[in-house]
C-alpha cells in the first residue's frame, strides 16, 4: 500500500484511538470549533500528524451541511486597491481557520451565477465586494443560513450587513483640506458609471464645499472620465481648465491617470492645480506621483467582514448594521499638509 493510500485510508476514529479521546473531541480539535482542552487538543493534533489523518473539508461540509469555505465575489482584481483588499481578506480568513473560494465577475449575470454556486458549495458565508447581488439569491442564502456581508455596498438588502469605509468623512476632510491650502474652485473626478461609493464621495464633497460657503453650482466642476481606472483618468485631463482648481477624485487609479495626462499638458500638481485621491495604494507614494489621498484600512475592513459573518451565522434573523471603518488623510505632494 503506497503511503498516499494509507494516508486515505485513516479515519478520524483512528486518531481518536491513538490520541485516546473520543470521536467528538477530535472533531472539535480538527475544526476549532467547540470546547477543549488545551492538552487534549495538543494529542488530537500530534496523533493526526502521526497517522498523516487529512480533514476532509468537503466531505465535513456535506455532513454539517456547512463547509470550511468563505466565497469572496470580487470583479478587476487588477485594480491595485481590489488586490490589497481581495490580499486582506485572504489573510483574514485563513487566520480565522477558513478558506477562502474566490470568484472574479464581469457582470451582474456572474454575480448571480456565482452566488448560486456558492449556495451548492455550502460556504460558510459570502463576502461580496463587487457588484450587486439580486435580493432574491440573497433571500435563499439567508434561508439556508448562508451569511452574506457586502463591502462598500450600498446598504439595502434585509439581513445583509455591510463593511464600508467612511466616504462621507474622507470627502470632508479633502475639502477641508483643499479649502485650507488656498483653493476657491473645485472640481470632482469620477468616472461616468461610478459606484455606489464613489456616488456617496462625490455628494458629500459637494456638501462639505457648501458648509465651508462655496457656492457649488458655480465653483463645482464635474470632471467626468469616460471610463474606469487610469486610462479614465487620463481622458478626463484632456482640455480641461484646471488653473487654481482644487480637485478630489473617486478612486486612486483615475487620480494617477489624471495626473499623467496634466502632465502631458504642461500642468503640475501642486503649483497649477491641487488634486486629492481616494485609496492610499502603494503607486500613489511612488516618486513620480506622491499623491495626497484618503487612506482605506483594508486590514480592519477585512477583520470587520469576517466578524460581521460569524456573528450572523449564530443569528441569521438579526436586523441588518452597517459598520464605517475610519479613513486618514495622508499628505503628500499633490496638496500640501496646512500646519
Amino acid at each position: 500500500m503506497t503511503s498516499s493510500l494509507r494516508k486515505q485510508s485513516v479515519t478520524a476514529q483512528d486518531v481518536a484511538r491513538r490520541a485516546g479521546v473520543s470521536r467528538a473531541v477530535v472533531s472539535r480539535a480538527l475544526s476549532n470549533n467547540g470546547s477543549i482542552s488545551p492538552e487534549a487538543r495538543e494529542r488530537v493534533l500530534r496523533a493526526a500528524e502521526e497517522l498523516g489523518y487529512q480533514v476532509n473539508f468537503l466531505a465535513q461540509g456535506l455532513n454539517r451541511r456547512r463547509s470550511h469555505l468563505i466565497g469572496v465575489i470580487v470583479s478587476r482584481i487588477g485594480d491595485p486597491f481590489r488586490s490589497s483588499l481581495l490580499d486582506g481578506l485572504l489573510s483574514e480568513i485563513q487566520r480565522r481557520g477558513f478558506q477562502a473560494l474566490v470568484a472574479e465577475i464581469r457582470s451582474e449575470a456572474d454575480l448571480a451565477e456565482t452566488l448560486r454556486r456558492f449556495t451548492q458549495f455550502r460556504v460558510s458565508g459570502v463576502i461580496v465586494t463587487s457588484g450587486k447581488p439580486p435580493e432574491a439569491l440573497v433571500n435563499e442564502c439567508v434561508e439556508q443560513q448562508i451569511p452574506v456581508v457586502g463591502i462598500n455596498r450600498q446598504p439595502d438588502i434585509p439581513f445583509v450587513d455591510y463593511v464600508c469605509s467612511d466616504n462621507a468623512a474622507g470627502a470632508i476632510l479633502a475639502a477641508e483640506q483643499l479649502y485650507r491650502a488656498g483653493c476657491r474652485r473645485f472640481g470632482w473626478l469620477n468616472n461616468q458609471d461610478s459606484t455606489w461609493a464613489g456616488r456617496m464621495r462625490g455628494e458629500a464633497f459637494r456638501l462639505a464645499l457648501a458648509d465651508l460657503g462655496i457656492d457649488t453650482e458655480c465653483d463645482l466642476l464635474p470632471l467626468i472620465a469616460p471610463e474606469e481606472g487610469y486610462d479614465g483618468g487620463l481622458r478626463a485631463a484632456a482640455g480641461q481648465d484646471v488653473d487654481s482648481l482644487g480637485v478630489f477624485c473617486a478612486n486612486a487609479q483615475l487620480a494617477l491617470g489624471f495626473l499623467d495626462g496634466m502632465k502631458q499638458r504642461g500642468r503640475q500638481a501642486p503649483e497649477d492645480f491641487q488634486l486629492i485621491g481616494f485609496d492610499n495604494t502603494p503607486q500613489t507614494a511612488q516618486f513620480s506621483y506622491q499623491l495626497t489621498t484618503l487612506h482605506q484600512d483594508v486590514a480592519e475592513i477585512a477583520h470587520q467582514a469576517l466578524s460581521c459573518l460569524l456573528e450572523r451565522a449564530s443569528d441569521p434573523q438579526r436586523p441588518s448594521r452597517t459598520l464605517w471603518v475610519k479613513v486618514a488623510l495622508i499628505h503628500r505632494r499633490t496638496s500640501p499638509s496646512i500646519i
